[in-house]
């Protein structure tokens, strides 16, 4: 099952309404009708094909629609109920929030949340969610050990039969009428942090009571530290289930084999300063000099385990090393909450944009906006996004602050912030992906970096005529306020020679008028004065513009700095097929097919 939510909206005021949807659950895109909805993330033609699609990919469906529409699309694909993705729909008014399917997949919890954000009526049907506690959804960090055991016990719960509780680790005070039974033969329900083989009629719940320290050197071999980890667990009879988090110290927020060992296990990663693990020196079991004399605190494994644990905890696995790591376990028998010890790993992720229109906009794109604490951008590019922005911190820098919005990003990073940095096109073309790597080289810091790509302007600009850039290619930019004109021109000139299609980015600006046509008369050395030149302008944004000419007729006039300009190779062709001019290099292929006949 995905983890994105797919918010599916039929009209206008369904829009409206998954707007104010969006702007909570964070994980969500919606899906517009495409002749009614034009501005959603993602759009579609058939209702019935796109959710049978959303089904099929496991990704929860959120339908603001009449349930009847849900009911007859996905009817044919219904099959396996343990397989099935949540399902809910929400009446246009929002009044009405129905989990149609897979209420113990998350359905009825969506709704419940659905229902308090709309102040509306959650209509939850599942007997078990009604009457008392449901027994295969239990609440956030806790997991079923045995799913195939809680229909059985579930049913008996239901029915009043009697229900033995051994309760030997977690709060479980949300085990509504499960409760300790002199009848030996009644079903168990076990709430244990341990790793066990539940007996016949038996329901084993691992709550979350467990916090695993890591240490380790720089650049430590992810396996080395997860097989530690699992080795310290198997060594008690812990469940690896029952992990609430991974911590660290901060100097590891960065190191790749602690995030690894907290994917490994599906729970964060979580870190704490050296000043508040030394806090922990009296509890630790083995508290090292050295340690401290490197990083200013007695020991981090044992102290990252036992700050998580918090003052409540016990140090349950004393540190144990391998030749580049450490790992030691603090279990609280009440319960650990990993998602709010210590702080998250700051994260700065380089997002690409595209062209400017949504659909262009990668799905990974969108996903990192959403899971954004903080927007960093230029304003213009921001203004783009803002819609799904909502609940966020934004941050607008003015053009030319480049360098500033870059240090601003990191700075929230190193924080602890997850920090989006946006970008038009793509973050490693002419873009900031460039300088944030030059930063981060002379002020190393210890946030996790990411980039997600983007649509760039040269790909676009290509899209709308044809495929000009079906063969060998390079980018140029004109603008010399980074680069020397004498270096621009050394690069033209070879980029001419090779025959190189050339994408030439920053044509032109108020200040700069004369590069262009120094950069046509360079090419015209090389190439026929009708060689094809598509300029682009305003792509895949309000106003889009796009021409050919031969390269002997282009002018600075024709151009701005919202304008693209890819120059043809010798061996580009323009034809005209009588509805529109097409624009392709070809490759070569058919020569090869004529050479092999």
């Amino acid at each position: 099952m995905t983890d994105s939510i797919a918010l599916v909206v039929l009209t206008r005021d369904g829009f409206a309404l998954a707007k104010r949807v969006c702007a909570v659950l964070g994980n969500a895109e919606i899906h517009g009708l495409a002749r009614r909805v034009d501005d959603a993330d993602g759009s579609f033609e058939s209702v019935s094909a796109h959710l049978c699609s959303l089904y099929a990919a496991g990704s929860p469906i959120v339908a603001i629609c009449a349930g009847g529409i849900v009911v007859r699309a996905l009817a044919p694909v219904l099959a396996d109920k343990r397989q099935e993705p949540p399902v809910v729909v929400v009446s246009h008014d929002g009044a009405s929030v129905v989990p149609l399917l897979g209420g113990h997949r998350g359905a009825n919890k969506l709704a419940r949340q659905l229902a308090e954000v709309l102040e509306g009526h959650a209509a939850i049907t599942t007997a078990s969610d009604v009457d008392g506690c449901a027994l295969d959804d239990p609440p956030v960090g806790w997991t079923v050990a045995n799913p195939a055991a809680a229909k059985p016990v579930a049913a008996a719960l239901l029915a009043g039969e009697p229900l033995q509780l051994v309760a030997e680790a977690g709060d479980a005070d949300w085990l509504i009428g499960v409760g300790a039974q002199p009848d030996p033969a009644a079903p168990v329900v076990r709430t244990t942090d341990r790793a066990v083989m539940p007996a016949e009629n038996e329901l084993v719940l691992n709550p979350p009571t467990l916090a695993v320290g890591v240490g380790c050197e720089r650049g430590a071999p992810s396996a080395e530290i997860v097989e530690l980890m699992d080795q310290a667990l198997a060594s008690a009879g812990l469940t690896r289930a029952s992990v609430a988090c991974v911590a660290s110290i901060d100097l590891k927020a960065d190191e790749p084999a602690i995030h690894t060992a907290a994917a490994a296990l599906g729970v964060p990663a979580r870190f704490f300063d050296a000043a508040t693990l030394e806090q922990e020196r009296a509890r630790l079991a083995n508290p090292s000099p050295a340690v401290f004399a490197e990083v200013g605190c007695h020991g981090v494994a044992e102290g990252a385990a036992l700050a998580a644990a918090g003052p409540d905890g016990l140090l349950h696995v004393p540190k144990q090393k391998t030749v580049r790591g450490t790992c030691a376990i603090a279990r609280n028998v009440s319960g650990i909450d990993g998602s709010c010890v210590g702080r998250p790993a700051g994260k700065l992720t380089l997002v690409g944009l595209g062209p400017g229109a949504a659909d262009y906009r990668l799905p990974a794109a969108t996903a990192a906006l959403r899971q954004a604490t903080d927007i960093v951008g230029y304003g213009g590019y921001v203004g783009q996004i803002e819609r799904i922005s909502d609940g966020v911190d934004v941050h607008r820098f003015a053009l030319g602050e480049e360098e500033l919005r870059c240090r601003h990003a990191l700075g929230l990073a190193r924080t602890g912030r997850a920090v989006a940095l946006v970008c038009s096109g793509d973050p490693g073309i002419y873009a900031m992906a460039a300088l944030v790597f030059e930063l981060l080289e002379q002020e190393p810091s210890r946030i996790l970096v990411d980039v997600v790509p983007g649509v760039s302007a040269l790909q676009m600009a290509a899209a709308r005529m044809g495929a000009p850039l079906g063969h060998d290619f390079c980018a140029v930019s004109l603008s010399d306020l980074l680069t020397p004109w004498s270096e621009i021109e050394r690069r033209l000139d070879a980029a001419a020679r090779g025959d190189f299609v050339v994408a030439l980015y920053n044509p032109a600006s108020r200040q700069r008028q004369s590069q262009l046509a120094r950069a046509r008369d360079i090419m015209l050395r090389h190439r026929p004065v009708d060689t094809p030149v598509l300029i682009g302008r305003q792509l895949a944004r309000a106003g889009e513009q796009t021409d050919i000419v031969p390269l002997a007729e282009l002018d600075s006039g024709m151009v701005d700095m919202l304008s693209l300009v890819i120059v043809g190779s010798s061996t580009t062709r323009l034809f005209d097929t009588g509805a529109r001019r097409w624009l392709y290099t070809p490759r070569g292929y058919a020569a090869k097919a004529r050479s092999a006949a």
